[in-house]
C-alpha cells in the first residue's frame, strides 16, 4: 500500500496507531536485501551490549522476515512448513508470508518491486493451481486448499486434508496483498484481481456439510471431518471471511452458531476472567489481520469487553502461571513464559523431579480452563516454551512480551536465537538421552528445536509490526471484505462505526 492510502479518512477517524515507517531508500538495488548481524553476534553472551527495545525488536523482525523471503520457493511463492528440515509447504505459512512482504517494503528490507513480484508469483500460482475432487494431482477443491502442498509441484502433499482454517489464514494474506498493492502499476492491478478471484470462488456453504458449522476439513478418501468449528479458538477468521464472501457466503446466523458454545469456554484463571483457549496461537491468529480494539459482537457486548481485551487477559494468566510454575519446570519465571502449539522433544514418559511426566513432540501446549472445564481437555504443559507465544502477543501486553523476548535472548540466545530469529521452541527441563525426532539436547541447557516453523514465525513478525506501527491493522481496516464480515457478524463500535459514518457522509461542495 502506498502511504497515501485514505489519508483523509485516517485523519478524520484519528486512528490510535503509532507512526508508520517510511519507504525504502531510492538507491536500494533491486537485488538487495538488507543484512543482519551473524548469528553469533550479540546473542546470549554475558558481555554483549544491552539492546534498547527498538533495536531488540528490529533485529528480531529482520531475521524473521528473512525466513519468509529466503525460504519460499521463488517459482511459485510456496513457503515451507518448517526449515531447515526438508519440508512440504504450509498454506497458512504462505498467508503469513504474503503479509510479511509489504512489511519488508515499509521497513526497507526489500523494494516494493521485489515484494510485488513475489506476491504476484504467489497469487498466480493459487489462482491457477488445479482444483478438483481427485485425491492426487490437485491443490484444492471448491476453492479451499490442502493444508500441505508439495513445495515444487504445488499439489496435495501425501494424505493431508483440505483445511478450512488454513485456507482462511492463507486468505488473510491474500486480502492483505489486495489492499496494500493499490497502485496503478499493471502488476498491482493484477494482484488485486487475482486476490478477488481466489477469495470469491471459496464455497463456504459446501464446507458446512449440512451440520450448520463449518467443518474442520475434507479428504477425498473419507469425506468431511466429523467435527466443525464452534466455540472459541483460532477459527474466528473462518467465519468472518465466510460471512463476507462476495459469492457462496454464509447466512448471518452462522456467527450465532459459532458463539453458541462460548459459555463453556468462559472462566477465571490466575485472577483473569476471560473466554479461554489454552494455546497462545488461538488468541493471536485472527487478531493479526482483524483489529478488535474497541469493537464488539453481541456476546462480547454482554460480557463488557472486546476480543482484544480478552486476549490480553489470556496473556496475563499465562504470565502468572509461568511465574508460579506449579509443575516446577526449569526456565519458567523471571520474565520467561510462553505456551502454544510448537515442536517438542518427543513422545516419552520420563521421570522428572521424582515423578513421571509425559513429554510430547509437536503439540498444542497451554493453560486455562478451571477444574469444572477439564472435560474439554485442552490444558497441557511439558516444560516446552515457544517464543512465538510471548513475541506474538506483544500487542496485548507489550511489557511482558518484550521482557520475555529480551530474557530469552540474553539468557539462552546462544542456543535458541540464530539466522531467522528464535528457533521454534526449547525445554530446559528435558536433558534425557533418548531418540529425538526433532531438535537436540545440549549439555547443561536442555532440548532445543532444530527448525523454524512458518506458522510460528508469522505471529512474531506480524504482531511486532502491529505493535510498532499498527501497519497490518491499518491496511486491513480498509479492505471492504473485512468490514463486511465484521458487520454481518454483528460487530459495532470504535473504528468500524467511524468508517461507516465517514463512508456515508456527503462530500462537501468543491471537493
Amino acid at each position: 500500500m502506498q502511504r497515501t492510502i485514505l489519508t483523509s479518512l485516517a485523519a478524520a477517524l484519528v486512528f490510535a496507531s503509532p507512526g508508520v515507517p517510511g519507504q525504502p531508500p531510492a538507491e536500494m538495488s533491486e537485488a538487495q536485501v538488507l543484512p543482519v548481524d551473524p548469528p553469533s553476534v550479540n546473542t546470549g553472551r554475558p558481555d554483549a551490549p544491552r539492546l534498547d527495545d527498538e533495536s531488540l525488536l528490529e533485529d528480531l523482525s529482520q531475521r524473521t522476515f528473512r525466513f519468509f523471503w529466503e525460504t519460499a520457493n521463488p517459482e511459485n511463492g510456496l513457503v515451507p512448513d518448517r526449515w531447515p528440515s526438508g519440508s512440504f509447504s504450509s498454506i497458512a505459512a504462505v498467508g503469513f508470508g504474503l503479509t510479511a512482504y509489504p512489511i519488508g517494503v515499509e521497513r526497507g528490507y526489500v523494494t516494493r518491486e521485489q515484494a510485488r513480484e513475489r506476491t504476484l508469483t504467489t497469487l498466480r500460482f493459487f489462482a491457477n493451481a488445479p482444483q478438483g475432487p481427485e485425491p492426487k494431482g490437485k491443490a484444492g477443491h471448491k476453492g479451499f486448499f490442502y493444508h500441505f502442498l508439495d513445495m515444487e509441484t504445488g499439489t496435495r502433499y501425501a494424505h493431508s486434508e483440505l483445511s478450512t482454517v488454513d485456507t482462511a489464514l492463507l486468505l488473510g494474506g491474500v486480502l492483505f496483498a489486495q489492499t496494500y498493492f493499490d497502485g496503478e502499476h499493471p502488476d498491482e492491478a493484477e494482484i488485486r484481481q487475482l486476490a478477488e478471484r481466489i477469495y470469491t470462488r471459496v464455497d463456504w456453504p459446501w464446507a458446512q456439510a449440512g451440520v450448520g458449522g463449518i467443518t474442520l476439513g475434507w479428504r477425498p478418501e473419507s469425506g468431511f471431518h466429523a467435527m466443525d468449528w464452534r466455540g472459541y479458538n483460532e477459527a474466528m477468521i473462518v467465519y468472518l471471511l465466510a460471512l463476507a464472501a462476495p459469492e457462496h457466503s454464509l447466512d448471518r446466523d452462522a456467527w450465532e452458531a459459532w458463539t453458541e458454545r462460548y459459555d463453556r469456554h468462559w472462566g477465571e484463571y490466575y485472577g483473569q476472567e476471560y473466554l479461554m483457549f489454552s494455546p497462545g496461537f488461538g488468541h493471536q491468529y485472527t487478531h493479526i489481520w482483524f483489529d478488535f480494539r474497541g469493537i464488539q459482537d453481541p456476546y462480547m457486548r454482554e460480557r463488557g469487553l472486546d476480543y482484544f481485551e480478552n486476549s490480553r487477559r489470556s496473556v496475563l494468566a499465562q504470565y502468572a502461571y509461568a511465574e508460579e510454575n506449579p509443575l516446577g519446570w526449569e526456565g519458567y519465571g523471571d520474565g520467561i513464559w510462553g505456551l502454544s502449539a510448537s515442536d517438542g522433544p518427543g513422545h516419552a514418559l520420563l521421570v522428572y523431579n521424582g515423578e513421571e511426566r509425559q513429554f510430547r513432540g509437536y503439540a498444542a501446549r497451554g493453560i486455562g480452563y478451571p477444574d469444572s472445564h477439564q472435560a474439554l481437555g485442552h490444558s497441557y504443559d511439558d516444560g516446552t516454551i515457544a517464543p512465538t507465544a510471548a513475541a506474538g502477543s506483544i500487542v496485548f501486553a507489550p511489557e511482558l512480551a518484550i521482557r520475555a523476548i529480551r530474557e530469552m535472548r540474553v539468557r539462552y540466545g546462544q542456543h535458541i536465537y540464530s539466522q531467522y530469529g528464535f528457533l521454534d521452541a526449547f525445554n530446559p527441563s528435558f536433558r534425557y538421552d533418548v531418540d529425538l525426532k526433532h531438535g537436540r539436547v545440549i549439555d547443561g541447557f536442555g532440548w532445543v528445536a532444530g527448525d523454524y516453523l512458518g506458522i510460528d514465525q508469522g505471529p512474531i513478525l506480524l504482531m511486532i509490526e502491529n505493535y510498532r506501527s499498527g501497519f497490518v491493522w491499518e491496511v486491513m481496516r480498509q479492505n471492504p471484505h473485512v468490514r463486511e464480515g465484521l458487520q454481518r457478524a454483528g460487530f459495532t463500535g470504535g473504528w468500524l462505526d467511524a468508517i461507516e459514518r465517514y463512508a456515508h457522509e456527503p462530500v462537501p461542495a468543491g471537493q
